[in-house]
């Protein structure tokens, strides 16, 4: 009798679930290239934010004091040349003025992020653009429920911009040592935001165009995008050519986008939007010129313009807090921007094969969409324009600073015991997430 043959097994074929591919991770991916820039930005907006603090916070004491009428009768000085159709108010200055300098420097960042950063790739852009989206849908979904019916629907957009300073401030006092993926997220979020602001200003405030300034325009822009292409490195680097040559050419245009009609402010990212991220010989220009004009814009125009944005008498014409304005505003930023940023998120994880990451924690997605409520600067300045009547203004702005001061307590609380956390963590591969250069 024989023995049976021993036979070979037969190696089982791949089934289609071993084929498939590894599951990718929302924010498993910062270049160490990319983790310097943003430390270095967040650095520098960590500092802005305290000021911008410290002037709103100024401002509004000094509209509660007995320096109030002096403060106000500033505020409403009227200076600038009638003939030009440039005689404004100070505060309104500060608005059409000064924040024009804000959003060319948001301009600038945004066109680095479009081309070099995380905005170039849909794989990278997909998580802060949904977010962002979702974080503007809600509040403004919120409000609109809140005043249907009433004539302060206008404001629908107050609730959905978020101020990068403000929020990269807090975010650097609450928890310094969080995911840099999840810093990243928030900074590129918040971009997307003012970008989807600036869209909005642009559609729907803007009360009819004069074509013939518009037109005029178009030759002083033409002249300067035209100057940066041929010399921009040179510009960037020049101690006076920016000062002496774009700046007058900045202000032309500017002047003209007012007396179209369009916000004064988009002339600003329509700008910064003609500089090229690098020259000829590929030396940095945009990023260059930003942080150049960063102080001038941190440090000066926003302060100005926080300072007499903030000043709101709580005695005066404000029908703070029980208004329908204000409770959208305050539910709009404090739970339809954490609401909305974390529930794309989640669809994002649901209806894709991505996961978060090891090492991030829905609880940490929560805190940095809470944070994301706080929104300072261009969400006052929506207001302005979203109303005529100074008890809605007055209310807008208030609530705004309320809702700020909300959404910062709520991203406390839900990041601070996370933070402390990771203070007693040693700093490793893992939890910095971080990759080689060559994939970025």
């Amino acid at each position: 009798m024989t023995s049976p043959t021993p036979t070979t097994p037969i190696p089982h074929a791949p089934n289609a679930r071993s084929q498939r591919r590894p599951r990718r991770r929302l924010f498993a991916y910062v270049s160490r290239r990319e983790l310097v820039r943003v430390n270095r930005l967040l650095k520098r907006e960590f500092v802005g934010g305290l000021i911008i603090m410290i002037a709103a916070l100024l401002g509004f004491v000094a509209a509660n004091s007995p320096l109030s009428e002096w403060f106000l009768s500033l505020r409403e000085f009227k200076l600038g040349p009638e003939s030009l159709g440039l005689n404004m108010s100070v505060s309104h200055w500060a608005s059409d003025g000064l924040l024009a300098i804000f959003f060319f420097m948001v301009g600038l960042e945004l066109k680095r992020e479009f081309v070099e950063g995380d905005l170039r790739s849909p794989r990278t852009a997909i998580v802060p653009v949904a977010a962002a989206v979702g974080g503007v849908i809600f509040p403004a979904a919120i409000y609109l429920a809140v005043n249907a019916g009433s004539d302060t629907t206008h404001g629908w957009a107050i609730p959905t911009a978020t101020d990068i300073a403000f929020a990269v401030a807090v975010l650097g006092l609450i928890a310094p040592r969080i995911n840099p993926a999840l810093r990243m997220f928030l900074l590129t979020l918040a971009v997307v935001d003012d970008f989807i602001a600036i869209a909005i200003i642009a559609m729907f405030y803007t009360d009819g165009v004069n074509l013939m300034p518009l037109l005029i325009a178009v030759a002083p822009a033409l002249v300067f995008a035209l100057l940066m292409r041929w010399k921009g490195e040179w510009f960037a680097q020049s101690r006076w050519g920016a000062w002496l040559i774009l700046l007058p050419l900045g202000i032309i245009t500017w002047a003209l986008f007012y007396n179209s009609g369009i916000h004064a402010t988009i002339a600003g990212v329509v700008l910064a939007f003609l500089v090229p991220v690098r020259g000829k010989s590929g030396g940095q220009v945009a990023e260059t010129l930003n942080s150049r004009f960063h102080p001038l814009s941190a440090f000066i125009a926003v302060p100005i313009f926080a300072l007499f944005a903030a000043g709101v008498s709580l005695g005066g014409a404000s029908r703070f807090p029980f208004d329908p304005v204000a409770i959208g505003i305050i539910l709009g930023l404090v739970v339809g921007k954490p609401l909305g940023i974390t529930l794309t998120t989640w669809l994002l994880t649901r209806f894709t094969r991505a996961t978060l990451g090891t090492s991030v924690r829905w609880r940490e997605v929560i805190g940095v969409g809470a944070l994301a409520g706080v929104g300072f600067t261009v969400a006052m300045l929506v207001s302005e324009l979203s109303f005529t009547d100074h008890s809605d203004i007055d209310t807008g702005r208030l609530s705004v600073m309320v809702a700020s001061l909300l959404a910062v307590v709520v991203a406390a609380a839900v990041l601070m015991p996370g933070a402390r956390k990771r203070a007693k963590q040693p700093i490793t591969q893992a939890n910095l997430v971080v990759g080689d250069d060559s994939a970025a």
